[in-house]
């Protein structure tokens, strides 16, 4: 699929390149066929890893091929995740015992989805949110949720169908907002409780929606909820898949309608007002007092494009 035109913005883990294959995944029969195939490609995940390997000292996922993947130990049945040049493409999530054995490759590691997306191809990053997500949703739903029996494969890994009353499961995506409040010349970022605490790091504040609620109401929400404040004119960024597990990170702008900050210190470190000259000067890695997140994610984007007025 050619993303060039859909947005400005082409954020990392999106991009993905592959036709998802709606049709095929109709036919059964079509699918254990390419399973199959000699031509067909697998990615490899342990432990939600991915398989890359190093050519040239240069890294890219691993596709495998069916024969490269016979004696490997996996889950039920690979995931279907699409098809490229008439070739499909599907994961797999192996064992222990057989990550091990394929290690002793030396072209060969697992490695995380952050670490790859930094040196993978970026359109391969898509391909990576995709297959974590989809891996990460079949191993916590093995059991019916209705009686609890064994759950079955179908449409090469898009519904989960019960073995025994029939209830079928979907694969969930969680809406996540946030975004960049400013107030002419300032934007507020925010530093919550967690891996980051303990730095100069801040960020644009974000939260999930809540059910029966709009992006608007939800931004609204979020800002009021930690810092306390109203917000008006609330405009969409763009959009980012975030495989950790399972999110989609919805990115927008909105402007202060209040200004006094009041945070949540429960759920918040910090909540303050950077000038647009503090915000450039750490995009350029040159502030000391505040450090930004990394451009992997769209709350970068968002600070950046508002500091550029883009």
């Amino acid at each position: 699929m050619n993303t060039e035109s859909i947005s400005k913005f082409q954020h990392t883990f999106s991009q993905n390149p592959l036709n998802r294959g709606e049709t095929e995944r109709r036919d059964e029969q079509w699918i254990s066929d390419q399973e199959h195939n000699a031509k067909s490609k697998f990615m490899v995940l342990h432990n939600l890893n991915i398989l890359v390997e190093e050519n040239d000292g240069a890294k890219s996922i691993a596709w495998l091929s069916q024969d490269e993947i016979k004696n490997l130990t996996y889950q039920e049945r690979p995931v279907l995740l699409g098809i490229q040049y008439d070739i499909t493409h599907f994961a797999i999530s192996i064992s222990e015992e057989s990550a091990t054995f394929i290690c002793t490759d030396a072209r060969y590691e697992f490695l995380d989805a952050r670490t790859c997306a930094g040196l993978v191809a970026p359109e391969s990053t898509g391909i990576i949110a995709q297959a974590r997500i989809q891996i990460n949703w079949h191993q916590k739903n093995k059991f019916c949720s209705v009686c609890g029996k064994p759950n079955n494969i179908f449409r090469g890994g898009q519904v989960l169908r019960c073995s025994s009353c029939k209830n079928e499961t979907f694969p969930r995506t969680d809406p996540v907002i946030i975004m960049v409040v400013t107030d002419k010349n300032r934007c507020l970022l925010g530093q919550s409780r967690g891996r980051l605490s303990q730095t100069n790091t801040y960020s644009a504040l974000a939260g999930f929606m809540d059910q029966g609620e709009s992006i608007e109401e939800a931004v609204a929400r979020e800002v009021m909820e930690e810092a306390g404040l109203e917000v008006k004119n609330v405009s969409y960024h763009s959009s980012q898949p975030w495989p950790f597990p399972n999110t989609l990170m919805i990115g927008c702008h909105a402007e202060a309608k209040t200004t006094d900050i009041h945070i949540d210190d429960e759920e918040m470190i910090s909540v303050k007002w950077f000038t647009k000259e503090d915000v450039k000067l750490a995009l350029k890695g040159n502030n000391p007092e505040l450090n930004l997140p990394a451009p992997l994610a769209i709350a970068h984007h968002l600070i950046k494009s508002w500091a550029n007025e883009d």
